[in-house]
């Protein structure tokens, strides 16, 4: 429901500085005001009672594929069931990627995915991404910045699809600097996958099954080492996308600690699953890139994410199907790779690192909102509850907690890897630009069409 003016009273506000008890009051699409909670409410303002309830800013998810096409398969969802999805789990931004389809500018891949984002219920920023540099790639880079988007996709992967070869990596983010932008890179040695991949063709075991050891831990650390080596050597900024092992992480960490401006993002299922899922009896459900990592792995990953060195959590959503995931299960290499994941994104991390290890809530915002904001030029637009700020705003009861099964998800596919999982941080009440879009398991009927959000020059 859209009203004029809102004011939420009763709850603990949280961003990612301060928390505590007070009243927010949004005017139109925006946040008007906060007062003290022993404020009185204006006559005629419509009232949202938030009592034993979190008032934390809705989630920003940085990492969604939305209707990506790579190789013979399509994701499920277009941009309304994906935002529908998003907004059920608390999350009220989502960042899409524009990855060229083979012979198409990335140019125009960005101009084709913004007009897009009006189909969604929720507002989403893009990355754009390049595969390979010609002379023309500046002058597109310089438009795609014109048009609001800062940063820019590489993979170090996937040759002949959307690889980009180190002088690309380069190029890219050495015109980036000039931007105010970021290159945000997909970090696993692709000859050394090969090398992986190889082995597990003449052990007979390139399926689902065998996929934890078709794409090694070392591949990813020995990428993100020479990315690394790059930004170091230019002063350019860095973003590494779903680093999944310890080794990574470190390497960000230390760079950082050089002087490099270099930042670690993770995903849900590298903190809450393992590679005990491939020996289960549908491991093709299971296979995402990088692949999950032994037990041992993910509980070093999620200390890492508990000392603080992880920037930012993003969900990687790829929607595909089971039949999809079943066709080609036989060959990782041709089988379509990612996991769904935009509406669990919150629950899952609320669950395994507040709840289960006692992360503060004020951290958990700035992973899941603040940070994922301010790494995509929206803060604070985005990401905070703030006067002036959009009013994109979630509702938790902490100690509500649901059991997860696909048929009562929103998301465009048949299954969820957290199936049967009972899990905690599920949005009661989620507030989309100043409208009560989901409210006590109501969703609106015409909630307000997104927009494509303008990034503004990194620091």
């Amino acid at each position: 429901m859209a009203y004029s003016q809102l004011a939420i009273v009763g709850g603990t506000v949280v961003n990612d500085d301060w928390s505590g008890p007070a009243s927010v009051f949004v005017q139109g699409r925006r946040i008007a005001r906060l007062a003290a909670a022993t404020d009185p409410v204006p006559e005629g303002i419509p009232v949202i009672d938030a009592s034993g309830r979190l008032v934390l800013p809705g989630g920003v998810d940085p990492h969604t594929h939305i209707q990506m096409s790579l190789g013979d398969y399509t994701t499920r969802d277009g941009y309304r069931e994906a935002t529908t999805a998003a907004v059920w789990g608390g999350t009220t931004t989502v960042v899409d990627f524009a990855i060229p389809r083979p012979g198409e500018r990335p140019l125009d891949a960005v101009r084709q995915r913004q007009a897009a984002a009006t189909e969604g219920v929720c507002d989403a920023a893009l990355h754009a991404c390049v595969v390979e540099w010609d002379d023309t790639v500046p002058e597109q880079l310089r438009q795609i910045a014109a048009l609001g988007i800062r940063t820019v996709k590489l993979f170090t992967t996937y040759r002949d699809v959307v690889m980009a070869d180190p002088a690309t990596v380069v190029n890219v983010m050495r015109t980036l600097q000039e931007l105010g932008g970021m290159a945000y890179v997909h970090a696993e040695s692709n000859h050394l996958i090969e090398h992986d991949q190889q082995r597990a063709v003449e052990r007979g075991q390139i399926d689902a099954a065998g996929h934890a050891s078709s794409r090694s831990e070392l591949a990813e650390v020995t990428a993100v080492r020479e990315v690394l080596s790059a930004a170091r050597s230019l002063g350019a900024p860095v973003y590494f996308v779903h680093q999944s092992t310890p080794a990574a992480i470190d390497e960000v960490r230390r760079a950082r600690s050089e002087g490099v401006r270099a930042y670690t993002e993770t995903c849900p299922h590298y903190l809450a699953l393992d590679d005990q899922h491939y020996a289960g009896d549908s491991p093709e459900l299971f296979v995402c890139c990088p692949p999950l990592r032994s037990p041992a792995t993910v509980s070093d990953v999620v200390a890492r994410a508990l000392a603080g060195d992880v920037d930012t959590i993003g969900s990687d959503h790829c929607c595909y199907d089971r039949t999809q995931k079943w066709t080609d299960r036989s060959d990782v290499r041709v089988m379509p790779n990612g996991l769904p994941g935009v509406e669990t994104r919150l629950p899952v991390i609320f669950t395994e690192l507040v709840q289960r290890r006692g992360m503060p809530v004020e951290r958990f915002v700035a992973i899941t909102s603040a940070n994922p904001a301010r790494l995509n030029g929206i803060y604070p637009q985005k990401g905070v509850i703030a006067p002036g700020s959009d009013a994109d705003l979630i509702l938790i009861d902490p100690t509500e907690r649901r059991t997860v099964s696909a048929t009562d998800l929103h998301m465009a596919t048949d299954y969820s890897p957290y199936e049967g999982r009972e899990l905690a941080g599920w949005a009661s009440t989620v507030i989309v630009g100043g409208t009560v879009v989901l409210d006590d398991g109501v969703f609106a009927d015409n909630p307000l069409p997104g927009r494509a959000l303008v990034s503004q020059p990194l620091p």
